[in-house]
């Protein structure tokens, strides 16, 4: 039972994830269609960042207090209706506010959604990389279905985007009558303390990640020339990014998570450069590395603050991680001076930041709220 929830819960976090590489893949008609230059490209990722980053972790430090389980199908049929509208909408203005909505969809879903699924998955490092797996693969999914519908049909077809949001959310709401109840996200865990300067330093880690990734999911499609091609390299980064997400789960059962956390940004500094200089060759590289640490963040955060794992998930899936949306209009202002290219060479930078920041992190003890 507690693999076919993990299953059903990990199908409808694809549906939601699905509309954070949607935006990216959208980029590239936004720009063909209505002549937004780099600023405003990336203005448009801000929009599906910003109020996720102030956003989310409210709504995990909600959790806390309250089970809220309805939020998450609300949240997730949320997402999907803002990028339905945004590509029906003339003006720059309305497109924002659209894919804000959807950021506000997703920040809504992940506290909950963490906590229902670290519950389901009974503290392992593999259930919770397979739940982590399926925001990946709705990612991984995005340009490939996008990118045709958009070329055959124009910014006009985006309504038919709302889909992947509303199956996700009948997915989900079978997985949690299937047993994934509590009396909240958990309570306070014993005597166990919460360890706020180790997660401190996680949450940095996660934002020097940030930048690096989301910095590299927007403009991929226009580096590698957009079209057929700009679909294939967003494509591959977010293939990348699910063989990281599995591989990281095993990989933490057998040598623990810090080691690997360590590990994994060791390789993805050369990993983002050959992105950056061969964007099809190296971009799937750069996937992989990037995302080995990704549900060990969730999992670390919520042992390092075992009294409040909704916070801790809201965080971790949050406002570090969406920092990287909040820098990229800096990355665009920058190729607009210079060369995109040129741009992208300050990605590689801050993964060696996360690398250096994470060493003195230690191993948290595992917890599991009830």
């Amino acid at each position: 039972m507690a693999k076919h929830r993990i299953a059903l819960l990990s199908a409808g976090h694809a549906g939601v994830d699905f509309y954070q590489g949607a935006v990216p893949a959208m980029v590239p008609f936004l720009v063909a269609e209505r002549g937004y230059g780099y600023v405003a490209a990336s203005g448009i990722v801000l929009a599906l960042t910003l109020l996720s980053s102030v956003v989310q972790p409210a709504f995990g430090a909600a959790a806390d207090r309250w089970r809220m389980p309805w939020v998450v199908p609300v949240a997730m049929t949320t997402a999907g209706l803002g990028v339905a509208v945004s590509g029906v909408t003339d003006d720059y203005l309305p497109t924002w506010l659209a894919v804000a909505l959807t950021g506000l969809g997703v920040a809504a879903y992940h506290p909950e959604s963490a906590r229902l699924a670290r519950q389901a998955s009974e503290g392992s490092h593999v259930g919770m990389s397979w739940f982590s797996l399926g925001g990946t693969l709705g990612f991984a999914l995005a340009p490939v279905l996008v990118t045709p519908l958009l070329a055959a049909g124009g910014l006009a077809a985006s309504p038919y985007l709302v889909i992947p949001g509303v199956l996700g959310a009948l997915l989900t709401v079978t997985a949690m009558r299937r047993g994934t109840a509590g009396p909240g996200a958990g309570g306070p865990a014993g005597d166990a303390r919460d360890d706020w300067p180790a997660f401190l330093r996680l949450g940095a880690v996660m934002v020097f990640r940030s930048i690096a990734y989301v910095g590299l999911s927007a403009f991929a499609a226009l580096h590698a020339g957009g079209g057929t091609a700009g679909a294939v390299a967003l494509f591959l980064l977010f293939a990348g990014g699910a063989a990281g997400t599995v591989l990281g789960g095993r990989l933490a059962t057998r040598f623990g998570r810090v080691r690997v956390l360590r590990w994994a940004y060791a390789l993805a500094v050369p990993a983002v450069l050959a992105a950056v200089l061969m964007p099809l060759a190296g971009i799937f590289f750069a996937g992989l590395a990037l995302y080995v640490p990704f549900s060990l963040h969730v999992t670390m955060g919520q042992d390092y603050l075992p009294n409040r794992p909704g916070t801790a998930s809201g965080v971790t899936l949050g406002l570090a991680v969406s920092v990287g949306g909040l820098a990229s209009p800096l990355v665009g202002a920058l190729a607009e001076a210079t060369t995109l290219g040129s741009a992208l060479l300050v990605l590689p930078v801050f993964a060696a930041l996360a690398w250096l920041v994470s060493w003195p992190l230690a191993e948290p003890a595992i917890r599991v709220s009830r």
